[in-house]
This record gives structure tokens, sequence and C-alpha cells, in this order.
């Protein structure tokens, strides 16, 4: 892709998202970091632990805090995620109908807008990151990035 395309796109700079990787990259790492095959990922992001345990819950919530993010670098009104999230297909189906379906809820909206509420209040923009432990407070105890790992071999699985 040609630096002409490249900066008509409706996407941050990258240099633009350099203050917002403190934030971002323990949350990718964590979601990303799940199996001995993506170990190479891990030592990228300076990670030297065993992968993360899959834990669907406290992916969910490690995800919503994401989406809330990317919707205020993207300067995204509440009204909009509100509407992007009622109107999200892929190619594996309707996401709402689906997670309605498994937990007799939407459970992507129910922790995205209050994410994205929490993190207003601290006024998230391109130009003012979020710092965990000073601005903000990750729900997911412990924080995402020290989540609980997968034992070495031989040992037991934890309690999580």
């Amino acid at each position: 892709m040609g630096l002409f395309i490249r900066k008509q796109l409706p996407v941050p700079a990258p240099e633009a998202l350099e203050p917002h990787t403190a934030f971002i990259c323990p949350r990718v790492l964590e979601l990303s970091y799940t199996a001995r095959d993506t170990v190479g990922l891990a030592r990228d992001l300076n990670d030297s632990g065993k992968p993360f345990e899959w834990n669907e819950d406290r992916r969910a919530r490690i995800r919503a805090e994401l989406d809330a993010y990317f919707f205020h670098l993207y300067g995204t009104i509440r009204e909009d995620v509100d509407y992007t999230l009622e109107t999200f297909r892929s190619e594996i189906g309707d996401l709402k109908n689906n997670e309605i379906a498994k937990y007799d809820t939407y459970r992507a909206k129910d922790l995205v807008l209050p994410e994205f509420d929490r993190m207003a209040v601290y006024g998230l923009e391109l130009e003012t990151p979020l710092v965990d432990g000073e601005n903000h407070t990750s729900t997911p105890n412990p924080p995402p990035g020290h989540g609980p790992r997968h034992p070495a071999r031989g040992e037991p699985e934890s309690e999580s």
C-alpha cells in the first residue's frame, strides 16, 4: 500500500498511537499469548512468562476495554458506539443474537458501553492516553498482562 493511500485512510498514524502502547500492549499480549506456539509474539512484546490461561469472562472484559479505548481514539461518540455494537455482523453471524443465545444478554455491549463511559470521564483522546494505575484502573483483576498463566509442565492448574 502506497503512502498516498495510507494518508487517506481514516486511521491514526502509527506515531500518534505511540503514547497508547503502554495501555494497548498488555491487553493484546494477554488476548494473543494463550498457547506456546505464539511465544515469538510474547517475546517481541518483552514478555518472558508462560502463556496466559484462557478465561472467557476475563478475555471478554479485556476486549471490552480495548474496544472502548479504540472507539475513543477514533473520536466516536457514545451514540455511535451503541449503534455500531447493535449492527455488528461478521462472517460467523450476528454478534448480538449469538451472545443473547449463549449468555441471555448482549454481553459485548453490556461490557463495552460502561468501559467507554469510564474512559470518557478521564478525557481519553488521541492526544490524552490512559495510564493504568494513574488515571485508569482496569476492571479485570489482576490487570491485563498480569493474568493467570499456564503452569509449567507437571505443575497443577490454577483455580481461576
